[in-house]
């Protein structure tokens, strides 16, 4: 299983998925962003050149196989200290060691031994990428920060530089997935700019893989006001040029009005999925108890993990023998 996003989305669905690895999963892989540009993430890049470490921080803290102190120090974030107030340890930590070793995914690797995670976390490109958009006013956003807060809708979205190359890793994941997962996540900032990449794109187009959508709960404000899931999905196939989505997967019951109140304030409101306009653009709807307990308007990792492994196919590969029967086709799509 394959799961490309980026954010606090992806980091849900691998918490969840991480204790199927090993039992109905033998390979769970998160592809993840490299256009964040906020934050501490943010100020490392423009510091030290590195990648944009957070995403890749909290994906590996959720695949942890103990989220206990070494998860913890990972995420601990410094409260003050000239230069250190708002980065995490995970990010100097990965900073760090892509500094000492010249290799952002060797740092990668390195923490995935640390934190003796399950599964594993694949950059989607190894170059460094900036996002930008055209807004339908005729505006230019530069910058993934700048296009999260665009509050208009987005006729084009882009990365610079041009057609970056795929991290090859990435490519070969997606090849032999049996299910490839997008999001749930920030739509323009966190799902599409890996698939604006084109080996990722071609890569998705290849596999024998089903391909679905994790719907987004709620809309978000400056970024998807207003927009449904057909929306959703049209922003999808017309940005990147997406050749196949084959299902959405949204929640059974949207959330109460009582929870939805605080978010009203913000100007953030619940996805409607209408199963009508999504099969026009050749979507299946896939109904699911997703949604979290508490106070906040949040998709359950265990809940989503019980809906996504419902959704792997009957024939899927079984295991790590059989895939190897399956011949890779990456090279013909990076």
């Amino acid at each position: 299983m394959v799961v490309i996003g980026g954010g606090t989305g992806l980091a849900t669905v691998l918490r969840g998925l991480k204790h199927e690895v090993g039992a109905r999963l033998y390979a769970l892989t998160g592809i993840v962003t490299m256009a964040d540009d906020g934050g501490s993430s943010g100020r490392l890049r423009r510091a030290f050149g590195v990648l944009p470490p957070g995403d890749v921080r909290s994906c590996l803290v959720a695949l942890a196989d103990d989220e206990a102190l070494m998860a913890k120090l990972f995420q601990y974030r410094f409260a003050s200290g000239e230069g250190l107030a708002g980065h995490s340890f995970g990010n100097l930590f990965l900073t760090a060691l892509a500094g000492i070793t010249g290799d952002f995914y060797q740092a990668v690797l390195t923490a995935e031994s640390i934190l003796s995670v399950r599964g594993r976390i694949l950059p989607s490109t190894l170059t460094d990428v900036r996002l930008r958009a055209a807004g339908r006013s005729g505006r230019i956003y530069e910058g993934e920060s700048a296009v999260g807060r665009s509050g208009e809708h987005l006729d084009r979205v882009v990365l610079r530089p041009d057609s970056p190359p795929a991290f090859p890793a990435a490519v070969e994941a997606i090849i032999d997935a049996d299910l490839i997962l997008l999001g749930p996540g920030s739509l323009y900032t966190s799902v599409l700019p890996n698939l604006l990449i084109p080996g990722i794109r071609r890569a998705v187009a290849a596999s024998r893989a089903r391909v679905v959508l994790v719907l987004n709960l709620m809309t978000q404000p400056g970024e998807t006001d207003a927009m449904d899931g057909a929306a959703h999905v049209a922003a999808l196939l017309n940005h990147a040029a997406l050749s196949r989505l084959d299902q959405v997967l949204v929640a059974a019951a949207p959330p109460s009005q009582r929870l939805c109140a605080p978010y009203a304030q913000t100007g953030a409101e619940p996805v409607v999925a209408d199963p009508v306009a999504l099969a026009g653009l050749g979507v299946q709807v896939v109904e699911a108890d997703l949604l979290a307990g508490g106070p906040l308007i949040r998709h359950d990792p265990e809940k989503l993990r019980r809906a996504l492994t419902r959704l792997v196919p009957a024939d899927a590969v079984s295991s790590p023998a059989t895939a190897a029967a399956q011949p890779l086709q990456a090279d013909r799509v990076r």
